[in-house]
């Protein structure tokens, strides 16, 4: 089982991430992680990838991708994966599905939790109060809800023409939310 977790910043995606990796004992796959582990490693790509943003530079999709593969062959035994940040936009989304392909893999579900935006704000400034996260503010918000509208959901009206995208009501309570999810995974 290969899946796909999209929804709107605030969406509740990590918390639905470690219970769905917990449950279908899935490798989390998120492309921030990976660049963290390659920049503190001694690798060629972790100083690929260094060099990058210590430059000030975005890390190229195919550096990303490069990444998403050795990650990929290093977990073969796995029951599958959970991309998480991954892939943000079109290109990304071809050549993800180009990646796959060639490792004889696929993506079998993409789930996509839905909130409305008030809910996203309500959840955000909360956040915010809790955790303390610098980026959890309502301006912040709305950049990243703009950025997410532009150029996300382009992403998922390719994997919905794959029949692929299965959406959720991220409104409630956690467990819920989960029992909603879990409710299509078990028929994957």
């Amino acid at each position: 089982m290969n899946l796909i977790l999209f929804g709107p910043p605030g969406a509740g995606k990590g918390t639905q991430a470690a219970l769905i990796v917990d449950k279908y004992k899935l490798v989390h796959l998120s492309t921030g992680d990976l660049l963290r582990h390659e920049m503190s490693s001694s690798t060629e790509l972790g100083k690929e990838i260094s060099e990058i943003i210590n430059s000030g530079k975005l890390v190229s999709d195919h550096h990303v991708l490069k990444m998403i593969k050795i990650f990929i062959e290093n977990n073969k035994k796995s029951n599958g994966f959970l991309f998480d940040g991954f892939p943000r936009n079109q290109d990304q989304a071809n050549l993800l599905d180009k990646l796959l392909a060639d490792l004889d893999l696929k993506i079998t579900s993409v789930i996509l939790l839905e909130v409305d935006k008030e809910s996203l704000r309500e959840r955000i400034l909360s956040r915010s109060q809790k955790e303390g996260r610098a980026d959890d503010n309502e301006e912040t918000l709305i950049k990243r809800l703009e950025v997410y509208f532009s150029e996300t959901e382009p992403v998922i009206a390719h994997y919905s023409n794959k029949g692929l995208v299965k959406s959720i009501d991220g409104v409630g309570e956690i467990n819920d939310i989960n029992q909603r999810i879990n409710s299509i995974l078990d028929l994957v």
